[in-house]
């Protein structure tokens, strides 16, 4: 069956004879089937691979967030079987004696389509889904019981133990509280959220998820819940238990269907308890193709251009959450080979990199970015990455190095790409040494893609012909999209982000009027002059494409905001 696979991919162009080949010796030496290979390897994604699997086995693809699951069908089966098995009933034909239709990932686990045939008494006829639909499907059909079984067990077992034994119970995975915190972050990351808010109320904790960078609360627990749910996330990520007047970070490792996740953990005493934030990120997602982060053919060659200069400092800005950590560590996976030696300093290291140095920053031992960089400098870099500029004191050997022959990369919290010489300025380093040192500045930030299953045409209101800067005429021939909501967005309209950038390069032009302190809006129109997309520009480009929406271009673009509210103003 491994055969039928490869030969299909190769035969439709997915895969090279090459790979094909590497697949083949890597799946004689490890137990894993070839899909969990395809898709570790990102060969293929889910959906291409659901369409694979579908040809070469004759069993149809069905998409669960297209159907609701009657409430019956639910009943027939618990969730752990269904888990198990990673397999979901979502229809039932009794004309049809008896026909349950059942979803499954693996195709070859017929003891599992056995097994539910015998526990329902009906006749079962296969459909094939991803394995994130299926597991998605029943946490949004099962999650809420299965959490209220969790607290239920909790209240009754609160009297009998105490809530140090409870949290302590690593090797009982059947205790309530170590069932809430496994099932929270399971749910997290199948919700594709990036962070997990447990926050304290006068009555109730509210637990939230951020997914595609907006906050949305997912459940509410009775107050009682908080100190066993900090504690046990406390335990596992290593910090003390028994504090709860000062602030505590941690992390710990978590493998959600057979990925491995990193799991940064902020815990903060407030008025009604400690809120406790656990940030998500798979290893494996930071390092990834430059398209798939968004940037256009010319974006790309600029990207491109920047990075092979020999020397000099290369800035991506932009607030938190915008996506600069997967952008420089995109750089550094382009930039890394045996014959270039890379260095970093971060705060905290994010993912591990085979072939580059990574240090830590540890204000403990007097490890600061800036005395990290002195050492650095003595290892005989190529490369150095800094994961932020934060005093005068780095800014200045961040430029020194890149002067005296390094590449340095780094990042910034600005605005927009002229902004950025500003704020290097206002630390202090001199116009001469940023004109001579800088090579590139990429603004940047992540907007939410409409959900292509729900997403509708929108008629274009006055003010915001404005705001697009469009005429009627223009407007008739433009299409622009609205968000809606679905089973498959949760309801939110929107699925997935994508990067908009600004990019600029540094021109002989553009070097002399930073030498002379030219100010921001002067640089950023030279800039403009020179071929620079700004951000608003980038971010309109994607609502007249259909892959953003006008209440997106609002969100992240300062020049379109302000020319929002201009236009209220006059209204």
């Amino acid at each position: 069956m491994t055969e039928r696979i490869l030969k299909y991919l190769l035969e439709h162009g997915h895969l090279t004879a090459e790979k094909a080949e590497e697949l083949r010796m890597q799946y004689k030496e490890s137990d894993k089937p070839i899909r969990e290979l395809l898709l570790e390897q990102g060969v293929v994604s889910e959906e291409t691979l659901l369409e694979v699997l579908s040809a070469v086995f004759r069993i149809p693809a069905v998409r669960l967030y297209e159907n609701p699951i009657p409430p019956e069908v639910q009943q027939i089966f618990r969730a752990d079987i269904l888990r198990a098995n990673t397999m979901m009933p979502f229809a039932f034909d009794p004309d049809d004696d008896g026909l349950l239709y059942v979803a499954m990932s693996d195709p070859m686990n017929m003891r599992g389509r056995d097994m539910l045939g015998i526990l329902s008494g009906c006749r079962i006829r296969l459909f094939l889904a991803t394995a994130s639909d299926i597991m998605v499907t029943i946490d949004r059909c099962y999650g809420s019981d299965e959490m209220m079984e969790a607290v239920e067990l909790y209240n009754q077992s609160e009297e009998e133990l105490n809530l140090e034994e409870q949290v302590r119970q690593e090797d009982i995975n059947s205790s309530p509280v170590v069932m809430m915190v496994n099932s929270m972050v399971e749910k997290a990351v199948r919700e594709r959220a990036s962070d997990i808010h447990i926050e304290a109320g006068a009555d109730r904790v509210r637990v939230r998820f951020r997914v595609d960078g907006v906050l949305y609360t997912t459940s509410t627990y009775d107050r009682r819940m908080l100190s066993a749910i900090i504690a046990r996330i406390k335990i596992i990520s290593g910090l003390d238990i028994s504090e709860k007047r000062k602030p505590q970070d941690g992390r710990f490792s978590a493998s959600v269907d057979r990925r491995e996740y990193d799991i940064r953990v902020s815990v903060l005493p407030t008025v009604y308890g400690e809120k406790c934030v656990m940030r998500l990120a798979q290893k494996k997602a930071l390092q990834r193709d430059k398209r798939a982060l968004g940037f256009t053919e010319e974006e790309m060659r600029k990207f491109d251009k920047i990075l092979r200069k020999p020397n000099g400092i290369v800035l991506v800005t932009g607030p938190t959450g915008s996506g600069k950590s997967t952008t420089l560590y995109t750089a550094l996976s382009e930039l890394n080979s045996d014959e270039v030696n890379i260095v970093t300093v971060e705060d905290p290291v994010e993912a591990n990199i085979d072939g580059v140095n990574q240090v830590q920053v540890n204000p403990k031992a007097n490890m600061t970015f800036a005395n990290a960089l002195r050492s650095i400098l003595r290892q005989d870099p190529d490369i150095i990455m800094i994961g932020e500029i934060r005093d005068s004191e780095t800014a200045a050997i961040a430029v020194q190095a890149s002067i005296t022959g390094h590449l340095v990369v780094s990042t910034l919290h600005t605005n927009d790409t002229a902004s950025s010489v500003t704020r290097l300025l206002d630390m202090g380093v001199e116009s001469y040494l940023i004109a001579d040192s800088t090579t590139g500045i990429i603004a940047q930030r992540l907007v939410r893609r409409l959900c292509p299953r729900c997403k509708k045409v929108h008629t274009l209101l006055p003010h915001e012909l404005d705001y697009l800067d469009m005429t009627p005429a223009e407007a008739e021939k433009a299409t622009v999209y609205e968000p809606v909501g679905c089973q498959r967005c949760n309801g939110t309209g929107y699925f997935d982000r994508i990067g908009v950038y600004e990019i600029m390069e540094i021109s002989p032009r553009l070097r002399t009027m930073i030498a002379r302190r030219t100010s921001a809006g002067e640089l950023r129109e030279a800039a403009i002059e020179e071929g620079m997309e700004t951000l608003g520009a980038s971010v309109r480009r994607l609502v007249l494409d259909g892959t953003t929406s006008i209440t997106e271009m609002q969100r992240i673009s300062v020049e379109a905001r302000n020319n929002l509210d201009d236009i209220s103003e006059e209204l």
